[in-house]
């Protein structure tokens, strides 16, 4: 990663340690990554049918590595390589490509998503974009910080007024595309495409809203911190805080008054 990204936060807390090794993964999963982007590669399909690259089990490879040796009694849940210690207390959640498809046609909008749990409810959450050089931390109580500098939501508080961002309508069931439609409908602006990076521009205030269905948990993890710590909302589509057995269906809301307002209509 470049030399002008700070990827680190100004933390004191007791999360310091955590927060500063997080940021060590982050930097490690960028050189990994880095190293196969825009360049000829195998891609294999999943028996769910979604790609994977060597990128992605190299990476995920070094980070649990990282972990294990720094610290050996924590779990690990990753895309690529499952769950180990899931009964234990402390557990590190990584994707380490999240928008796959992204990172095999070439976009840079592809990210590494990590975050350290804490009896199943997340603590530290980090979005790292490689290709953009652009990195958010959300700490527990200390604060989202993107680049290394405090980071807030925009503050919007009516759908009217709101931009409403998504990954894509085709991962939405009939049904609850019917419910993203007439949300997108009552919203100022809406975009497509992004899948982690659509969380970070509602962190920075440059988007209000991000809706999407069918994640998994290390698809929405890393998310939490970040959205809430820079003064936003996230839950699932039934109003609950996402931990780890979510059922995968989140609204994130630049404020409680936005958020509302969408799981009105999400909710139905």
């Amino acid at each position: 990663m470049s030399k002008t990204v700070v990827m680190t936060a100004p933390v004191k807390g007791e999360l310091a340690d955590l927060t500063e090794f997080t940021c060590s993964l982050a930097r490690t999963a960028a050189s990994v990554t880095r190293s196969y982007f825009r360049k000829p590669i195998d891609v294999i399909q999943k028996m769910d049918k979604s790609p994977v690259t060597i990128a992605d089990r190299e990476c995920e490879t070094r980070l649990r590595e990282m972990i294990t040796e720094r610290y050996p009694g924590h779990g690990i849940l990753g895309e690529e390589h499952g769950f180990e210690g899931k009964e234990l207390s402390e557990i590190w959640v990584v994707d380490p490509i999240d928008g796959t498809k992204s990172f095999i046609s070439g976009l840079p909008l592809y990210g590494t998503l990590l975050a350290y749990t804490r009896d199943k409810n997340a603590q530290i959450g980090a979005i790292s974009m490689p290709e953009l050089d652009e990195f958010w931390i959300g700490v527990r109580g200390e604060g989202c910080f993107f680049n290394g500098k405090p980071c807030r939501t925009s503050g919007c508080r009516s759908l009217e007024e709101a931009i409403l961002m998504t990954t894509s309508v085709e991962y939405f069931t009939p049904q609850n595309r019917e419910k993203f439609q007439s949300l997108s409908q009552k919203t100022r602006l809406r975009r497509y495409g992004g899948d982690c990076y659509i969380y970070a521009m509602v962190a920075s205030g440059w988007a209000d809203l991000a809706v999407e269905t069918g994640l998994q948990s290390y698809d929405y993890m890393a998310l939490v911190p970040v959205i809430e710590e820079a003064g936003g909302v996230i839950t699932d589509w039934s109003g609950n805080r996402p931990n780890l057995n979510s059922d995968g269906s989140i609204v994130a809301a630049a404020t409680k008054e936005l958020h509302q307002q969408a799981l009105e209509i999400l909710g139905r």
